[in-house]
C-alpha cells in the first residue's frame, strides 16, 4: 500500500506520496465547511503511477526533449525515451521514491539524491528538492535542482498540476460554475508533435486566454511565453472560488493542456519551453534553459491562492 502523508491548514488540505516521486495525490480547499477537490484526485488504485497524480515534479527538465537527445555546448547526450515515444519527457525524478527531510502540520520538505540510484535518466549527478507549504489561503510549491557533479550542467524545472473544470462536494453536488481561465501571456509556440522548431509568435484565437473565457471543447496542448507579471493565470469557478496562479521570474513559460471531454486540465508554470534544450542549441533566445554551476542550487516556485 502506498503511504499518503498530509499537510493542512484552515483553507487547504494537500495529500502527497513520498514513494511516488514525491508527487501530490490530492489538493482540496474548504468551501462552506466542506473539503472540495480543486486538483484532480488520484484514485487509490493508481497511487503508484506518477502520471496519474494530482501534480508531480518536473526535474531536471520540463516537458519533452526531441529524439531523447539533449544538446548542450556542442555535445549530444542520449536519454531514455518515454515509453514507446521518440522523446524523453517530464524529467526523471518522478520515477523514484523521495526522502522526507522535514515535516510540520502545514509544510513538508522532500529530497531526492540521484547518486543513490543506477540508471537515472540524466548525464550529471544532482540532488532534487521539493517543498510544499501552506500559508493562509496560499499553497506554494518549490522545486529545485542542486549540482553535485564536478561540471556545470543545464536544467529546467516545473510541476504538473491537474485542476478540475467543475468543483463538486463529496456527495457530488456542483460547487459554483464550470471554470473560466485567464492566462497572462502574450505569445505561444507553434508546435509539431508537441515541440516547437522556432521561437514564440503572437497568440492565435485558439489559445488566446488573455481575457477570461471558457476552456472550450477544442484540444489545447500549448506552451505560452511572454508572461506579463508575477500572476501567471486566474481561474474563476463562478462566485464559489477564484484561484490565482503566481510564479517567480525563472518560470518564463506556461504550459496549458485541455483534453476534450475530461473534467480536468493542466496548467503548469515552468522554466523551459517544450524541447527547450534543442531551441537553445539552435540559438533561439528565451528557451528558458539555465545552467547550474558546480555546488549551487537553482529553484523555481509557484503558488495557488484561493479567494
Amino acid at each position: 500500500m502506498v503511504e499518503i502523508l498530509t499537510i493542512e491548514n484552515e483553507h487547504w488540505r494537500i495529500g502527497f506520496s513520498p514513494a511516488t516521486g514525491g508527487s501530490i495525490t490530492s489538493g482540496q480547499v474548504r468551501i462552506d465547511d466542506a473539503w472540495v477537490d480543486v486538483l484532480r484526485p488520484t484514485p487509490e488504485s493508481l497511487l503508484g503511477e506518477w502520471w496519474d497524480m494530482a501534480s508531480y515534479p518536473l526535474i531536471p527538465w520540463s516537458n519533452r526533449i526531441r529524439h531523447s537527445t539533449l544538446l548542450w555546448k556542442g555535445e549530444a547526450y542520449q536519454l531514455r525515451p518515454w515509453k514507446t515515444e521518440d522523446y524523453a519527457m517530464h524529467g526523471t525524478v518522478v520515477e523514484y521514491p523521495w526522502e522526507v527531510v522535514e515535516k510540520g502540520e502545514d509544510f513538508v520538505k522532500l529530497r531526492f539524491d540521484a547518486r543513490g540510484y543506477y540508471g537515472v535518466n540524466w548525464p550529471w549527478d544532482f540532488v532534487a528538492h521539493q517543498e510544499y507549504r501552506l500559508e493562509g489561503e496560499r499553497f506554494t510549491v518549490v522545486t529545485a535542482v542542486e549540482n553535485v557533479d564536478d561540471v556545470a550542467f543545464p536544467a529546467g524545472l516545473g510541476h504538473h498540476p491537474y485542476l478540475l473544470r467543475q468543483l463538486r462536494t463529496p456527495d457530488g453536488e456542483a460547487v459554483g460554475d464550470v471554470v473560466q481561465l485567464q492566462v497572462n501571456a502574450t505569445s505561444a509556440y507553434e508546435l509539431e508533435n508537441f515541440m516547437p522548431t522556432e521561437g514564440p509568435k503572437p497568440l492565435t484565437p485558439r489559445v488566446d486566454f488573455t481575457t477570461m473565457r471558457d476552456l472550450g471543447t477544442v484540444m489545447v496542448d500549448d506552451c505560452f511565453a511572454g508572461r506579463t507579471g508575477r500572476t501567471a493565470a486566474v481561474m474563476k469557478f463562478g462566485d464559489a472560488l477564484t484561484l490565482t496562479l503566481d510564479a517567480n521570474d525563472i518560470c518564463q513559460h506556461i504550459v496549458l493542456y485541455i483534453p476534450p471531454n475530461e473534467n480536468h486540465f493542466a496548467l503548469e508554470a515552468v522554466t523551459n519551453a517544450n524541447d527547450g534544450f534543442t531551441l537553445h542549441a539552435k540559438g533561439i533566445e528565451g528557451a528558458g534553459v539555465f545552467e547550474v554551476p558546480v555546488g549551487e542550487t537553482v529553484a523555481a516556485e509557484f503558488s495557488l491562492t484561493i479567494s
